[in-house]
């Protein structure tokens, strides 16, 4: 159960390879949580014993006393057991920490993971609709033939962006949450197992559409990269200001349809800065073009960083 949502681990998630069809169940709780192992471990040899522990004798005690013991008076004990000190935490708050902490291990496994083989991993977040598939597109289109880029959709239900992503020419794996709404650490281990990205490439995680758990799940990425769009209200930043604050890029979608909306740019971009100052932001219009090469800029020297 994630006590920050209420969405359950039993919520039958699942991972989808695009490329097979393969569609498996993602169980929580393996012992193996490492996204690839190159060996296994199997011992040949059993333990056994040639020879038996016996005694041969007994050893038998009378012990006989002719006299007896006798008090005139009752030993009697007042003392009581310390009281128990209960727990001041409250319980939610630590089965919230307990899960946490054991995702955040599982995180560090995963940022081992792309160090070792020098990829640079991004978890882009958003509310629905503020176009991160969108974008993926359009960067896979542009950026492709130089930067080899695979994907992990995570969506509750269907494979419909991945299927958007590889016909846009990437690799892409489904993740299905069912009713839960992020993905997480050991959820990113079992797709990247599928996914099977190759060294010093470009991986793209589409967390599921929603600005609050996400923030909290750290999956082992080099950075998150927070989605808005000039559709949203200029207010979003401090409603759900975890977010923003976990980010270190901020993207203003959709800048092309600013003529026809009331949208304060300036206003929107100085609640972001008050909530994180040291955010980076662009804005961009992943339809029409405008603000990409900035984007594309800074994905070359993060990925740079990464190499």
């Amino acid at each position: 159960m994630c006590t920050t949502c209420g969405c359950s681990d039993g919520a039958d998630p699942r991972v989808t390879d695009l490329d097979t069809g393969v569609v498996a169940p993602l169980t929580t709780g393996a012992q193996d949580h490492s996204p690839e192992h190159g060996h296994s471990h199997e011992h040949g040899h059993a333990h056994e014993h040639g020879h038996s522990h016996e005694h041969g004798h007994a050893h038998t005690h009378d012990h006989a006393h002719g006299h007896s013991h006798e008090h005139d008076h009752a030993h009697t004990h007042d003392h009581a057991a310390p009281p128990v000190k209960a727990d001041p935490t409250p319980r939610t708050l630590r089965l919230e920490q307990e899960v946490l902490a054991k995702n955040n291990q599982l995180a560090e496994r995963n940022r081992g993971w792309f160090e070792g083989r020098r990829i640079l991993a991004l978890n882009l977040t958003s509310s629905p609709g503020a176009g991160k598939t969108t974008l993926l597109e359009r960067t896979i289109r542009d950026l492709g033939a130089d930067v080899p880029i695979s994907v992990i959709e995570g969506d509750q239900e269907t494979v419909r962006d991945a299927e958007r992503i590889r016909a846009a020419g990437s690799r892409a794996v489904q993740i299905n949450t069912g009713s839960g709404c992020h993905l997480d650490a050991e959820m990113l281990a079992r797709g990247l197992k599928t996914l099977d990205p190759p060294s010093g490439s470009l991986v793209m995680i589409e967390n599921v559409g929603n600005l609050v758990c996400p923030a909290l799940f750290d999956l082992g990425e080099h950075a998150k990269v927070v989605i808005a769009s000039v559709t949203e209200g200029e207010d979003k930043p401090l409603k759900y200001p975890h977010m923003f604050r976990a980010a270190e890029l901020l993207i203003l979608n959709k800048i092309d349809l600013l003529p026809h909306l009331e949208f304060d740019v300036g206003r929107f971009l100085t609640y972001a800065r008050q909530v994180n100052p040291q955010l980076s932001i662009l804005q961009v219009s992943a339809t029409r073009g405008d603000g990409l090469d900035a984007w594309y800029s800074w994905l070359r020297a993060r990925r740079e960083m990464a190499a």
